[in-house]
């Protein structure tokens, strides 16, 4: 089944059936602000969904649901609206956005946050932050923080504290039936390993409750750059200061022109770098030492690792990816950084040309491998790195080859591709899928798919199809 397989058209008499039951804003194709709000953080996705009902709770969401259900509408569901496929907006059918939907609550003696659908990592990191709290939650503030979770969620204190699924306590979902579950180790413990890392396809998740770690407020963390001729270099460096390295230090590895910001000297501005970015979850001393190779290596034409306040280095990425551009991403785990996979990297990374094309390569293992990886539904915990290769654009023009090049990078690793992380796939197909979860857990998901989504509803998603 495709993931734009089409539903109903939504009429007028549909329109009003919701709207009597519904507190939040419904917004047609012909209403002041339907363009702004069906945009996604992706700009080379334009798609017009038949109405948007933008819920300001759970009745809300069990009211759309109900609509969809009965019409047999084509659903989307937002959260961030991060994804990269475009995932979270579709042609004519009916968009759910719980975007309005930011409620939290930190409880700084028990350590935990509650927060609602529609809440960003960068508002979440802000309300935990000022308890001295953390939890792993990706490294652009601007994503959704129901879509990182439900995929699985990497970020810069994984190795020392684990997933973003590693800290979730309990979820509340309301299923395909209208119905509203909560899922915890204690309750519908089936629903709560399919909901950490299986995606949006078993219901939609309003409500999420975490456990939270002490963390910052400062951090040492940051850059260090070498122009890209140097990169074999760097990346065999890199390959054996992390072998044996701490599990408070998280590294991920950056390709790309340097961009036109104020931390970055003109003359540098356009040239093709490579960098390792570094955060030490732990005491600034004992960072400090740790990043002091780093900071020595070679002639680094750039440094900007140094004690930060946590806050500010989730933020770093930030103006890399800006709303409205054009992204295209292609991704595989692989389980080193071998001579092999450093001259791809090395011959693919001098032929970058767009400004905002880059790739990360994310530094995994510590406490991701320490969990049993039948805990959750996300695969690929023993992975030693995981390839993000983004070719993008700011404008449409351009944007074909730098797809190009990225998908030329991704199938030049494929003889050292192990699995690959949901979150970011496009839409490859239902063999990716398949090999995001590994044969196994993808059959464990398929029964659950059938219990809680018979009829793929939430099919709008990397899709776990219940046939």
């Amino acid at each position: 089944m495709s993931a734009l397989a089409p539903g109903a058209l939504i009429d007028g008499t549909a329109v009003e059936e919701l709207q009597a039951m519904f507190r939040g804003e419904l917004i047609r194709p012909d209403d002041r602000g339907y363009d702004e709000h069906r945009k996604v953080w992706n700009g080379s996705i334009d798609r017009h969904p038949g109405l948007i009902a933008r819920c300001t709770g759970v009745a809300d969401v069990r009211a759309a649901v109900g609509l969809a259900k009965e019409r047999d509408l084509l659903v989307a569901v937002r959260g961030g609206g991060h994804s990269f496929p475009g995932l979270s907006v579709c042609d004519d059918g009916l968009l759910i956005d719980l975007g309005a939907m930011k409620g939290m609550r930190v409880d700084p003696e028990k350590r935990t946050v509650r927060a609602q659908a529609g809440v960003l990592l960068g508002e979440l990191d802000r309300e935990t932050q000022g308890f001295g709290l953390a939890m792993t939650s990706g490294i652009v503030t601007h994503t959704g923080m129901a879509g990182l979770t439900l995929g699985g969620g990497i970020g810069w204190i994984m190795r020392k504290y684990g997933l973003t699924i590693d800290h979730l306590l309990s979820v509340d979902v309301v299923t395909a039936d209208g119905e509203v579950l909560t899922a915890s180790e204690d309750q519908n413990a089936d629903l709560f390993w399919g909901v950490r890392g299986g995606g949006g396809n078993f219901g939609i998740v309003t409500e999420f409750e975490f456990r939270l770690n002490e963390l910052g407020p400062y951090v040492v963390a940051g850059p260090v750059f070498w122009a890209m001729e140097d990169a074999g270099e760097v990346l065999r460096f890199h390959r054996d200061w992390v072998a044996d390295c701490p599990d408070e230090l998280m590294t991920i590895v950056v390709q790309r022109r340097a961009p036109a910001l104020p931390t970055v000297p003109p003359e540098l501005v356009g040239k093709l770098i490579i960098g390792i970015t570094a955060c030490y979850a732990g005491p600034i001393e004992d960072g400090e030492r740790v990043v002091r190779p780093l900071k020595e290596f070679g002639s680094p034409v750039l440094d900007l690792c140094m004690p930060k306040p946590y806050l500010a280095h989730q933020q770093m990425f930030d103006p890399s990816f800006k709303h409205g551009w054009s992204y295209y991403v292609r991704s595989c785990d692989v389980a080193e950084l071998n001579d092999d996979v450093i001259d791809i990297m090395v011959e693919h990374g001098s032929r970058i040309t767009s400004p905002i094309t880059s790739i990360a390569l994310w530094q995994m293992g510590g406490a991701v491998a320490r969990v049993g990886d039948d805990a959750t539904a996300f695969n690929g915990r023993q992975a030693g790195f995981t390839f993000n290769i983004n070719g993008n654009s700011m404008t449409p023009e351009g944007f074909e080859a730098e797809r190009d090049w990225a998908r030329s990078y991704w199938s030049a690793l494929e003889p050292h591709h192990t699995s690959v992380y949901v979150n970011f796939l496009m839409e490859e197909g239902e063999e990716r899928v398949r090999r995001a979860y590994g044969a196994e857990k993808y059959d464990r998901l398929k029964a659950l798919k059938r219990t809680y989504d018979p009829t793929n509803l939430f099919r709008l998603n990397q899709n776990i199809s219940p046939d």
